[in-house]
């Protein structure tokens, strides 16, 4: 296991931990009216850390099972140019989340109305936790990456499944150090929360709107130099 490993891992998680799940949704938990209940609000990000890992472990032990039963599938022309078609419609998407289309549209408002509408209780809490997971899904570009690296440093199982684990656990870090300083010094966070809040909000959608285009572009990149159309 080397620094060359673990930077990168590191600054991943990093971004992971700037998302709707892992950001945006504990922010408003703590910001909602009422006493703030450190307890419903770990076993949201439980539940989150718990959805990742496991899509982690899928990926990375049934990875190359999967590869070895579609054997040569995704070398098929079809399977390229729905690749190509995929990749072009994700960035025409992207444009669709641009900062002030989102705003006019509601954009991630609609993820704060969610998470401060609810009953708080802890059941409520980790649905929205696992809905906010699986809405990132297809734009969990940090943590496939992350799990890439991992699959294919060469370590063993035991290694990469505590590097996984930990990746997941400093991905809700920040969310976890926000809520110990929300409960510990109530006045002194509250202001750089709503501070957050406002910057949530007028950031958010072109965010989102970077991460399509990145995952357009490079799915229609690989599948156009696969296809061999700038030959």
């Amino acid at each position: 296991m080397s620094v060359g490993l673990l930077l990168p891992l590191a600054g991943l998680a990093l971004v992971d931990s700037t998302s709707i799940g892992t950001l945006f949704i504990p922010i408003w938990l703590l910001l909602a009216p009422g006493r703030v209940d450190a307890r419903r609000i770990l076993v949201y990000l439980g539940t989150i850390t718990v959805f990742y890992f496991a899509v982690g472990l899928l990926l990375a032990f049934g990875g190359s099972r999967l590869a070895d039963l579609l054997g040569g599938a995704m070398d098929n022309r079809q399977v390229l140019w729905a690749q190509l078609v995929l990749g072009v419609g994700l960035f025409a998407l992207s444009f669709r989340y641009d900062g002030k289309r989102s705003r006019r549209s509601g954009g991630v408002l609609r993820w704060r109305d969610r998470a401060t509408s609810g009953d708080s209780s802890a059941r409520w809490l980790a649905g929205l936790a696992l809905l906010a997971a699986l809405a990132e899904v297809a734009t969990m570009l940090p943590y496939l990456g992350a799990v890439g690296l991992l699959t294919t440093s060469g370590l063993g199982a035991v290694e990469l499944v505590g590097l996984l684990a930990g990746y997941c656990l400093v991905m809700v870090l920040p969310a976890v150090l926000l809520l110990a300083a929300r409960m510990a010094l109530p006045r002194l966070v509250e202001p750089v929360l709503v501070r957050l809040n406002g910057w949530i909000e007028r950031h958010s959608g072109g965010m989102l709107g970077w991460i399509l285009a990145i995952a357009g572009f490079l799915l229609a990149r690989d599948a156009a130099f696969r296809l061999g159309l700038f030959d």
